[in-house]
C-alpha cells in the first residue's frame, strides 16, 4: 500500500511514475518502488533529480569538462550548441574563501577583495559559463555557503515547471547537500562525475534503500543547544549501523525541533554514513517558509500538493506512522552538551568530562584518541613572544578558534547564544589572547544581519571573531598561518595544540598541520575555550577567567538562558531577513567575461586549462584493455580517504604542485588551495597523493612520497608516476579496507587516472568512490574475502598482469597474475 510507504520513498515514486519513458525508468523500476518492502535493498532503481548543486571547488571540474566537451565535439565536426545541462544547474561560489586578515577592521571586506584578485579568472570562467551554458544559473560570491543559498534561495519544496507540480529534489557535489532534507526537500551528495552525468540528462542510479524510523521522544534540555543535540543523534545513529541507508524522523520529540535544528541534524548526515536523514513536511516546516521567500500563492500550492500526494504528515498521529525497514527510540531528554573529537567527530566527550579525556589522549598511544605523550612531558609550557608580549603555550592549549559555516549558519539559536555570550564576557572584562586565530565565517549575510541587529556582533569582533567573509574557509583547510613564534613554540615543546570549531569536519591536521587535536563544538562553546585558551578545563569547577577586579568569573556567569535567546531570536530573525541578500550581488556585475560559445582558452592560467580526457573522443565505443607487467605505484593500508588521495587545503611550498606553480613565477603567497585549483589538471595532477599524511607501506613513514621500484629512488608520487609513464609501465595501487571513504571528490579518481593507475586492488571500497574509478576508467578490484596484501605475501614490488575480457559483470572473478609466480583471484565491482 502506497500510504504505507515511508515518505521518502514515496517521493522516489513520484519521481519514477512521473519519469516512467520505458528507457530510462521501466514500468518494472515503479513496481520496485511500490513493492519497496520485499525489494529494499535488492533492486536498482534510477531516480530524476529535479536540480543539480555545484559548489565552486566540485563545481569547477565539473564546468571545465563540459566546456572541454563543447572543444571536442566542435573539432569532431558537431554542433557545440548541444553540450548544455538538461537538468537545471546551480552553481554557488562559496568555497574560495581564504582567510587572509583576522582582527583587522573590516576584515571580511579585505578578505573578499583578496579574494577579488585571487580568484578572478575563475570567477570569469564562473561568469562565462553562465553566459554560455543553458540552465545554468551561477550564485555569484559573497552571498552565502551553497548549502545555506540551498536552504534560504533555491528550495522550493515543490516544483512548479511545465504545467507539473512535483517535489523539488536535489543532488549535489557538497556533502552538505542533504542538510536540506530537514526541510522536507530529498538530497544527497554525489561525486563531480555523477554530477556532470545527472546534468546530460541521465539518472542516478541507487539501490532501493533500507529506511531506519528514528522515533523522537522526551523533552530536550534547557542547556543543550541544537548542536549537543546533532552530535547525540549522531552517536545514536552511528551505533545502528544506518551506513547507506535512508533515515526518516518521526514522533511526539519532532515537534519539538524547529526548521534549523532539523536542517543542522540533516547535515551531519555525512559523519553516520547515512544516506539522507529525512524530515518529512509537517506544520513546523509551513511555519518556517511562511516566515521566508514564499509567496501567497506559491505558499498555498505548496500546501495543498503535499496534503493531496500523501507527502505531508502530522508528527503527533500514530496513525500516520509509515512502515519502517527498523525503528530505533532517541530519548531527547538524555543528550547533554558535548564536544566531538580529537580526530573523528563520531568521538563524543561530554562537556564536563572534557578536561579529564584530553588527559586520557596525551597518555594513550598514537590513534583516534590518543597521542602517546611521556608522562614527563605533559606538564611541559613553553614560553613565546608575541606582538612583544610573553605567553605561555603547554598541552591542550587553544590556538585555533573557528565559528564557520558548515553546520550552524542555518540555526540562529546557537549563533545568537555565540553571540550573547560574547556580550556578557566582554561587560564582565574577559578577553581572547591575541596569538588565538579566531574567525567568524557564517554561511551568508543573514547571519551577519541577525548578529548585527541583535547587537552582539561588536561583542564578538572585540573577542577576536570577525567576519572573514561568506563561505567555508578553516573546514577545507583555508585557515590563515599561525603567528610563527606559535608553531616554533609547539614544535620546541612536541605540544598537542588544539583548535575548537563548530563545524563537522576534523581531520587530524586539516586545519593545520602542527595542531594535532581539534575538537567540534557549539559556536557558544568555541567562544568560551578561546576565552579560556586551553580545553583542559572543567567548567563546573574551574573560572574561565577573571574581571579587572580580579574575580572569578565561571562559564555559567555568561551562559545566556534560553529565553533570553529565544526572546532576541524572535525579534531579529524575520522575513526581511530572507530576502534582503537577494540583492547583494557585489563587485560580480561589474566582472567582464568572455563572449563566446567555446571557451577561450589562456595558455598562461595557472587556474584553468583544458583537460585532456576527451583528447582522445571518438564515435566508437572504446573496448577494455588488459593490464600487462604493471607496477605499484603506492603500497597503502586501511581507511584511505579521499583527503589523502587528493587534498583540499593549501599547497605544500615543497610538494611538486608547488614547483608547478613556481615554473610559472608564483610565490606561495599566490599559491592558493587545491580545491582552488581542481580547474588546472597540472596541478590537480601534481597534488593527486600529496597528502602530508599518506602512509605508503613503500617508505614506513607519512608523508607524499613512494618508491620508484625500477631505480629504488624514494620519489614525490607525481614524479615516481612520471617516470613510470615515460617509459610505458602501466600502474596499480595496492591498498587495504576502506578505500576512497570521506568527502565524494572527483579529482580522486581523475587524478590517479592521469598518473597512469590502471587498476587499485583493495580489501574494500568506498561505494561512491569505487563509482568514481569505474567512470574513469580504473577497475577497482576486490580481494576475495579473507584474502589481503598480506595473506598472499605480496611486497608490492612484484610486476602484476591483469587479464580483463571484452565483456564481463559486476562481481567477476579476474586472475591477477604476478611476476613471482604467484598467482591469485581478485573480484572485480565494475
Amino acid at each position: 500500500c502506497p500510504e504505507r510507504l515511508p515518505l521518502s520513498i514515496r517521493v522516489l515514486l513520484e519521481s519514477a511514475i512521473r519519469k516512467c519513458d520505458g528507457f530510462y525508468v521501466k514500468q518494472e523500476d515503479v513496481d520496485n518502488i511500490l513493492n519497496w518492502e520485499e525489494r529494499q535493498n535488492e533492486a536498482e532503481i534510477p531516480f530524476f533529480p529535479a536540480r543539480v548543486l555545484l559548489q565552486d571547488f566540485t563545481g569547477i571540474p565539473a564546468m571545465v569538462d563540459l566546456a572541454a566537451m563543447r572543444d571536442a565535439v566542435a573539432k569532431n565536426g558537431i554542433d557545440p550548441n548541444l553540450i548544455n545541462p538538461k537538468c537545471p544547474t546551480d552553481l554557488i561560489v562559496d568555497h574560495s574563501l581564504q582567510i587572509d586578515f583576522s582582527k583587522w577592521q573590516d576584515t571580511a571586506v579585505r578578505n573578499q577583495e583578496m579574494e577579488l584578485i585571487r580568484n578572478k579568472e575563475r570567477l570569469q570562467f564562473f561568469k562565462w559559463c553562465s553566459k554560455a551554458f543553458k540552465n545554468v544559473t551561477v550564485v555569484p560570491p559573497d552571498i552565502g555557503s551553497v548549502h545555506q543559498v540551498n536552504l534560504e534561495y533555491l528550495s522550493q519544496v515543490v516544483q512548479e515547471i511545465g504545467g507539473f507540480v512535483y517535489p523539488d529534489t536535489v543532488v549535489g557535489t557538497d556533502s552538505h547537500t542533504t542538510m536540506i532534507n530537514g526541510l522536507g526537500i530529498l538530497g544527497w551528495g554525489v561525486g563531480g562525475i555523477e554530477s556532470e552525468a545527472v546534468m546530460l540528462g541521465q539518472p542516478v542510479s541507487l539501490t532501493l534503500p533500507h529506511v531506519v524510523g528514528c522515533r523522537l521522544v522526551g523533552s530536550i534540555s534547557t542547556l543543550a543547544t541544537s548542536i549537543d543535540i546533532v552530535l547525540g543523534i549522531t552517536k545514536h545513529l552511528r551505533q545502528a549501523s544506518v551506513g547507506g541507508k535512508f533515515v526518516e524522523f518521526f514522533g511526539p520529540g519532532v515537534s519539538q525541533l524547529s526548521a534549523a535544528d532539523r536542517t543542522t541534524i540533516a547535515n551531519m548526515c555525512p559523519e553516520y554514513n547515512a544516506t539522507v536523514s529525512f524530515f518529512p513536511v509537517d506544520d513546523t516546516t509551513l511555519k518556517h517558509f511562511k516566515q521566508t521567500n514564499f509567496t501567497e500563492e506559491k505558499f498555498e500550492v505548496m500546501e495543498r500538493y503535499l496534503k493531496a500526494v500523501k507527502l505531508f504528515r502530522s508528527s503527533d498521529d500514530q496513525t500516520e506512522d509509515p512502515q519502517y525497514s527498523e525503528v530505533i527510540e532517541i530519548n531527547l531528554a538524555s543528550i547533554v552538551p558535548c564536544v566531538s573529537g580529537p580526530k573523528r567527530p563520531q568521538d563524543r566527550v561530554p562537556v564536563p568530562c572534557m578536561k579529564e579525556d584530553f588527559l586520557n589522549c596525551l597518555n594513550e598511544k598514537v590513534g583516534f584518541k590518543g597521542f602517546h605523550i611521556p608522562k614527563e612531558k605533559q606538564c611541559i609550557t613553553v614560553p613565546f613572544l608575541h606582538e612583544g608580549t610573553e605567553y605561555f603555550l603547554s598541552h591542550g592549549s587553544v590556538v585555533i578558534a573557528a565559528v564557520i559555516s558548515c553546520t550552524n549558519n542555518c540555526n540562529p539559536s546557537v549563533m545568537l547564544t555565540a553571540g550573547l555570550l560574547a556580550k556578557k564576557a566582554v561587560e564582565a572584562g574577559l578577553t581572547v589572547k591575541p596569538y588565538i586565530r579566531t574567525s567568524l565565517a557564517p554561511g551568508s549575510g543573514m547571519v551577519t544581519h541577525y548578529l548585527n541587529a541583535s547587537g552582539v556582533l561588536p561583542y564578538l569582533s572585540q573577542l577576536g571573531f570577525e567576519v572573514i567573509g561568506y563561505g567555508c574557509a578553516t573546514c577545507v583547510g583555508n585557515t590563515a598561518p599561525l603567528p610563527e613564534s606559535v608553531v616554533d613554540a609547539i614544535k620546541q615543546g612536541d605540544l598537542v595544540a588544539c583548535g575548537v570549531l563548530s563545524g563537522n569536519r576534523h581531520f587530524e591536521g586539516r586545519l593545520c598541520d602542527c595542531v594535532r587535536a581539534n575538537y567540534l563544538a557549539s559556536p557558544p562553546l568555541v567562544v568560551a575555550y578561546a576565552i579560556t585558551g586551553t580545553v583542559g578545563i572543567d567548567f563546573e569547577k574551574e573560572p574561565i577567567g577573571f574581571n579587572p577586579e580580579g574575580k572569578e568569573v565561571y562559564l555559567k556567569d555568561v551562559w545566556p538562558s534560553k529565553e533570553e535567546v529565544q526572546d532576541v531570536e524572535e525579534h531579529t530573525v524575520v522575513a526581511s531577513v530572507f530576502r534582503e541578500l537577494r540583492s547583494r550581488i557585489t563587485y560580480w556585475s561589474n566582472l567582464d567575461a568572455p563572449d563566446a560559445l567555446l571557451f577561450p582558452w589562456d595558455p598562461k592560467s595557472t587556474y584553468i586549462r583544458c583537460p585532456p580526457f576527451f583528447s582522445k573522443l571518438s564515435k566508437e565505443m572504446p573496448t577494455p584493455v588488459s593490464i600487462d607487467n604493471a607496477h605499484a605505484l603506492l603500497f597503502l593500508g586501511d581507511k584511505v580517504t579521499t583527503d589523502h588521495i587528493s587534498p583540499a587545503g593549501s599547497i605544500a611550498r615543497v610538494s611538486a604542485a608547488a614547483r608547478y606553480l613556481q615554473s610559472k613565477r608564483l610565490t606561495p603567497r599566490e599559491f592558493n588551495s587545491y580545491g582552488a585549483r581542481r580547474g588546472n589538471d597540472a596541478v590537480m595532477t601534481r597534488g593527486t597523493f600529496a597528502s602530508i599524511k599518506l602512509q605508503n607501506r613503500f617508505i614506513g613513514k607519512t608523508g607524499p612520497k613512494t618508491l620508484h621500484i625500477p631505480s629504488g629512488q624514494t620519489l614525490d608520487v607525481f614524479e615516481a608516476a612520471e617516470r613510470y609513464q615515460r617509459d610505458g609501465v602501466p600502474l596499480i595501487i595496492l591498498a587495504g579496507k576502506e578505500y576512497g571513504s570521506g568527502n565524494s571528490r572527483d579529482w580522486a579518481a581523475k587524478g590517479p587516472y592521469l598518473l597512469g593507475v590502471r587498476a587499485v586492488i583493495a580489501e574494500s571500497f568506498e561505494k561512491m568512490h569505487k563509482n568514481h574509478l569505474v567512470g574513469m576508467g580504473i577497475a577497482p578490484l576486490q580481494f576475495l574475502p579473507g584474502q589481503n596484501a598480506d595473506s598472499l605475501e605480496l611486497c608490492g614490488k612484484e610486476r602484476f598482469s591483469i587479464s580483463i575480457p571484452e565483456e564481463f559483470t559486476p562481481q567477476q572473478e579476474l586472475t591477477v597474475m604476478v611476476r613471482c609466480f604467484l598467482m591469485f583471484n581478485s573480484c572485480a565491482f565494475l
